[in-house]
């Protein structure tokens, strides 16, 4: 059996952003990145699928974008995957999710990947297309949102998160692809001797030039950060006075008491 896991590095959350020079997209200074959350979901699956099995499966992580990337590919290599293949591209951020979905498709076509997990989204950009796009590329069938994951005889059994925290049982025969919710499992953390190992493991480096061959659909124009808005106002003393004056404010300031 073959895997394969794509792998997004995204800024820590916790960062301050600031819009870049060109004003598409967020400055890198001083910036912690991140391999992206949902992402860690789909390599701890996919390990656990590896031990599940004997340690049969072969996991690969595909992982597009700029050198810093690699730092992501090595967690990634240290959690259990075996091999790596980083899609260089130092522009990775100006690539819609569609040109993203053909670069890993050009690529995968022609592996025979059994199963394949991605992130139900990236935190930065945050679209939830690149995986569904990829799987219409290569004809997989496909499940989104998956809490809950099995796998006997060839067959993927999994469950979903719906709206209003309804669950869904779907059942999709391999070649299929996942992409990977909050709650499937517990992302392990990597050990020193898995870190040691991890340095060994190859990792294939292709430019991005050989797989994209598509055309941007969607262009990002603008990034900014949100407009400020005023200060609120806290209410102190009595609670009949601070009614009384909520009210007032309410009446002057809103239309929720016209």
């Amino acid at each position: 059996m073959k895997i394969l896991v794509c792998v997004k590095q995204v800024p820590d959350m916790e960062s301050r952003f600031r819009p870049d020079a060109a004003g598409v997209w967020y400055a890198e200074t001083d910036l912690a990145f991140r391999v992206n959350e949902y992402d860690e979901y789909a390599i701890e699956q996919a390990v656990l699928l590896k031990e599940q099995l004997g340690g049969e499966p072969e996991i690969t992580l595909l992982s597009v974008g700029p050198d810093r990337v690699v730092e992501a590919i090595k967690k990634g290599l240290a959690m259990g995957a075996d091999r790596a293949v980083h899609v260089q591209d130092p522009a990775s951020h100006l690539k819609d999710p569609f040109q993203i979905a053909s670069i890993i498709a050009a690529y995968a076509r022609g592996e025979g990947f059994d199963l394949i997990f991605t992130g139900m989204q990236s935190l930065d950009r945050g679209s939830s297309q690149v995986g569904v796009a990829l799987a219409e590329m290569l004809g997989y069938p496909c499940a989104t949102t998956v809490v809950g994951f099995e796998y006997a005889d060839g067959t993927v059994t999994v469950k979903r998160e719906l709206e209003g925290g309804v669950k869904g049982m779907v059942r999709l025969t391999a070649p299929a692809l996942v992409t990977c919710q909050l709650g499937l499992n517990q992302p392990r953390y990597p050990t020193l001797p898995n870190i040691m190992k991890a340095k060994k493991k190859e990792v294939n480096v292709i430019p991005v030039e050989q797989l994209l061959k598509q055309e941007a659909r969607l262009v990002l124009t603008r990034f900014r950060a949100p407009a400020k808005k005023g200060g609120g106002v806290v209410l102190e003393g009595d609670v009949a006075d601070q009614v009384d004056r909520l009210i007032g404010i309410l009446k002057d300031k809103t239309a929720v008491l016209r």
